[in-house]
C-alpha cells in the first residue's frame, strides 16, 4: 500500500467533512448568497463578453497569431531571448503597457505568442506584468481621482515591478533559461521575406486598432484625453484602412477581394454611426475570411488565421471559466458575490502587514477591467481602506486575475505561474507597507 497516496485521500476526505460540518447553510439561505453568486457569475460573464471579447481579445488573438507567423523565432530570441541585450529586453518589456493599455486577460495572447516563440522568461514575465499595469490613462486617472502621490507611486511601482519580477523569474529558473540559451545558438539566421520597416508598420496598425478601439472614457468632459476619446473610432478606422492597404500591397490580397470585404464594413459604419461595434464586428469577420481563404504563394495568410484560431480555442475556455468563478466569489463592482464586500472592506483598514497582504491577494484574484480599479478603490477608501493597502491592490489587481492565472498556467506551467503570482503579491504588499508608512 502506498501510504503517501492514502494520506492524500484521507486529507481530502477530512477536508470535505469539515467543510460540510461547518457549512453555513442558514446564513447562505437567509442572505441568498448562493443565488446572488450564481447571478453575479452570469452577469460578469455577459459583461465580459460584451465589453472585452470583441474589442480586446479578438485583435489580441490576431496580433499573437501574426507574431507566430511573421516574426521568426530567431528574431524573437535575438531581441527578447536569453542572449538578448538585458537593458533593451527589460526596458522595452517594462514600458510596453504605456502603448498597449490592455487588461490582464487581453495581454495573455500577446504574452503566449512571444513566449512560445522563444522569448526569455524574464522579459516575457516583465511584459506580462507591465502590459496591463502601466496603462498611461489609468495612471493619469489614478492621480486625478486618488491624488498625485498615488498616481506617481503607481507608475514608479509598476515599472519597477516589471523589471524586478522579470529578473527574479529569470534567476529562479536560470537552469531552464540556460538550456534555452544553448538551443538559441543552434537556430539559423531568419530568412527575411520583407523589410523590417514593413513588418513594423504592419504590427503598428494592429496595435493601433487594439489601443484606440478600447480607449476608455476619461472623467473630465474636456481636455486632451477627452479629445482622443471623441476621435477614437475615427482613429481606429484609419488604422484599419492602413492595415487593408498593407495587406493588398505586401501580403498579396487581391484588390477586388479587399474591396468586396470592405464595402459591407463601410456601409454598416454609415448606417449605424452611433453603434461602431457593428462595423467593427463586420471588419473582424472580413479579416477572418480574407486570411482563412488567403491565396498568397507562401501561404502566410492562412497560417496567420490558423495560428490566431489556435490561440483563441486554447485561451477562451479558460477565460470563460475564470470569469464565472471570479464573478461568483467576488461579484461585480457595487455587487456582492459569495464573499461579502463588507468583509473585504473591514480587513483592509490601516496599514498593517495583514491589511496590505489581504489587499494584494484580493486584488490578484479579482478581475479588473481597464480603468475600473480607480472608482472601485475610491469607494473602498471612502469605506475606510488604508492608503497602503490601496496601492497594494492597485499594483496587484490590474496585472493579475483568476482567469489570467488559469491561462498563464497553461502557457508556462504550474510552478512558474505560482512563483510569478507570489512575486506580484509579495512586492505589492511590501510597496503598500512602505507607501502607507510614508503617507
Amino acid at each position: 500500500m502506498n501510504w503517501k497516496n492514502e494520506w492524500k485521500s484521507l486529507a481530502a476526505i477530512i477536508a470535505v467533512f469539515v467543510a460540510c460540518y461547518w457549512l453555513p447553510v442558514d446564513w447562505l439561505q437567509e442572505t441568498k448568497r448562493l443565488e446572488n453568486a450564481l447571478w453575479e457569475a452570469l452577469h460578469l460573464a455577459k459583461w465580459y463578453a460584451q465589453e472585452h471579447v470583441l474589442l480586446c481579445l479578438v485583435p489580441a488573438f490576431f496580433i499573437a497569431g501574426a507574431v507566430g507567423v511573421f516574426v521568426s523565432q530567431a528574431a524573437v530570441m535575438k531581441y527578447l531571448g536569453p542572449k538578448a541585450n538585458k537593458f533593451l529586453a527589460y526596458g522595452v518589456a517594462s514600458v510596453s503597457g504605456t502603448i498597449l493599455a490592455v487588461c490582464s486577460c487581453t495581454i495573455l495572447p500577446l504574452f503566449a505568442g512571444i513566449y512560445r516563440m522563444g522569448a526569455g522568461l524574464g522579459p516575457a514575465s516583465a511584459f506580462l506584468y507591465s502590459g496591463p499595469a502601466i496603462n498611461i490613462l489609468a495612471i493619469v486617472l489614478t492621480a486625478a481621482v486618488l491624488g498625485p502621490e498615488m498616481g506617481i507611486a503607481r507608475a514608479v511601482g509598476a515599472v519597477s515591478f516589471a523589471v524586478i519580477i522579470g529578473l527574479l523569474m529569470h534567476f529562479f529558473f536560470r537552469k531552464e533559461e540556460a538550456e534555452k540559451l544553448e538551443a538559441a545558438g543552434n537556430l539559423p539566421e531568419p530568412e527575411v521575406s520583407r523589410p523590417l520597416w514593413q513588418t513594423a508598420l504592419y504590427f503598428a496598425s494592429m496595435v493601433g486598432i487594439l489601443v484606440f478601439a478600447n480607449w476608455g472614457k476619461p472623467t473630465e468632459p474636456t481636455g486632451f484625453w477627452q479629445a482622443i476619446y471623441a476621435a477614437k473610432w475615427l482613429v481606429t478606422g484609419l488604422f484599419s484602412l492602413a492595415l487593408a492597404i498593407m495587406l493588398v500591397s505586401w501580403f498579396q490580397v487581391g484588390k477586388l477581394r479587399m474591396l468586396l470585404a470592405a464595402l459591407p464594413v463601410v456601409a454598416l459604419a454609415l448606417i449605424f454611426p452611433d453603434n461602431p461595434i457593428i462595423p467593427f464586428v463586420a471588419g473582424t469577420i472580413a479579416l477572418s475570411v480574407l486570411t482563412a481563404t488567403g491565396r498568397d504563394e507562401a501561404g502566410e495568410l492562412q497560417e496567420w488565421f490558423e495560428t490566431s484560431w489556435d490561440f483563441a480555442k486554447k485561451i477562451l475556455p479558460l477565460l470563460f471559466w475564470g470569469v464565472l468563478m471570479a464573478g461568483a466569489l467576488l461579484g461585480r463592482p457595487d455587487h456582492e458575490g459569495l464573499i461579502p464586500s463588507a468583509w473585504i472592506a473591514g480587513l483592509v483598514g490601516g496599514n498593517s502587514l495583514w491589511a496590505n497582504l489581504f489587499a494584494s491577494v484580493v486584488g490578484a484574484f479579482m478581475y479588473f477591467a481597464t480603468l475600473t480599479e480607480v472608482p472601485i478603490l475610491q469607494g473602498l477608501i471612502g469605506a475606510g481602506m488604508g492608503k497602503g493597502p490601496a496601492l497594494a491592490l492597485l499594483l496587484a489587481g490590474p496585472a493579475l486575475s483568476l482567469p489570467n492565472m488559469l491561462v498563464i498556467r497553461s502557457v508556462m506551467g504550474t510552478k512558474k505561474t505560482v512563483v510569478f503570482v507570489l512575486l506580484v503579491i509579495i512586492m505589492a504588499t511590501i510597496s503598500g507597507l512602505i507607501y502607507g508608512a510614508l503617507f
